[in-house]
């Protein structure tokens, strides 16, 4: 599998006393001296430490940047403190970081546009997916002007949250129930999309519209905007049969969303693929100077958006699948 493949894993080390490190072409896991497990390197899409007392060595570290794969360090509540970010993650690297750090104002005000109607259309695809009204955000999507000075974004919020979760939903990131799934949704597509900017050669901490100083990964959270309806759909399912917290189960169903499959302008590709082009296409916006986002196209025919793979994903034992919690950025 080639540097920057899509294709791969959310590994999480959640449990106190690991040692990781590389052993030919795999991540193994130890503990007391024993392996307990192993992974290819190649696999991996993103390895997540939130357990305390988690040793890595740097030769591990080296492989998984070599390959473009996230590394990501939690602090407490499973919040992201650090990231090992590849210096080398694309071949036109410099030129597009470049790019990326002269951008214009107006430019950054129509990329913003950009991925707020995508957002907007998404969560009406999601909607109608679901059985629901879905006129007005469509609607509204086609209202988004530059910078979105009228917050298209909130508004289409207010009237999505209600149709999608109930009545009484409300979003609050330090909820349990369903804004736990939700949290862990976010994080791990927050992962992935993270992995897609730096494969595409340019700076998550360089975002388009979030800024925070204490966040590493601005841009992944513009990114990601369009994407967190396809989370959405899936905690809904899961909270329509009877799941009330981030367990096993929903833990794996939820990082599966890397692997389903979504339509796109060149047909049905894997998510993480769309990730991939979705960041391309960026840097070359930042080229050209012309905005010109590609998302997938959500469409709420044949049923559900999403299709899930018949994928196992995570490992038995020792190495579960997790990832890190969202920034937060989602609120209404």
């Amino acid at each position: 599998m080639p540097p920057g493949s899509p294709l791969g894993r959310v590994v999480e080390i959640a449990e106190e006393g690991r040692h990781l490190l590389k052993e030919r072409g795999f991540l193994v896991v130890e503990a007391g001296g024993e392996e307990l497990g192993r992974v290819p390197l190649d696999d991996i899409a993103a390895l997540v430490a939130t357990a305390r007392g988690t040793s890595l060595t740097t030769s591990l570290i080296a492989a998984l940047a070599e390959r473009g794969t996230p590394v990501v360090l939690c602090g407490a509540n499973f919040a992201p403190v650090a990231l090992v970010f590849p210096l080398a993650g694309h071949h036109a690297q410099q030129r597009r970081m470049e790019a990326q750090l002269a951008a214009t104002r107006p430019l950054a005000k129509r990329l913003w546009a950009q991925v707020v109607a995508a957002k907007l259309r998404a969560q009406a695809a999601a909607l109608a997916s679901a059985g629901l009204p879905s006129a007005a955000l469509a609607r509204l999507a086609r209202s988004v002007r530059s910078g979105d000075p009228e917050n298209a974004e909130a508004q289409g919020a207010r009237r999505y949250w209600p149709l999608m979760m109930g009545e009484g939903f409300r979003r609050d990131p330090s909820l349990p129930g369903a804004n736990a799934l939700l949290n862990y949704g976010y994080a791990v597509l927050r992962a992935g999309v993270a992995r897609a900017i730096c494969a595409a050669g340019l700076h998550p901490s360089l975002g388009i519209f979030h800024r925070h100083p204490h966040n590493p990964l601005p841009l992944a959270d513009d990114l990601m905007e369009p994407f967190r309806p396809l989370v959405d759909l899936e905690v809904r399912a899961l909270v329509a049969e009877g799941a009330s917290e981030v367990d096993r189960v929903a833990k794996r169903r939820l990082a599966a969303l890397l692997l389903a499959d979504v339509p796109t302008a060149f047909g049905t590709s894997p998510f993480a693929t769309a990730l991939m082009r979705c960041a391309a296409s960026l840097a070359e916006s930042y080229l050209s100077g012309v905005p010109a986002l590609e998302f997938p196209m959500l469409s709420a025919e044949g049923g559900n958006v999403i299709a899930e793979p018949d994928f196992p994903v995570g490992l038995s034992g020792h190495v579960d699948v997790r990832d890190v919690r969202s920034s937060g950025d989602d609120e209404v």
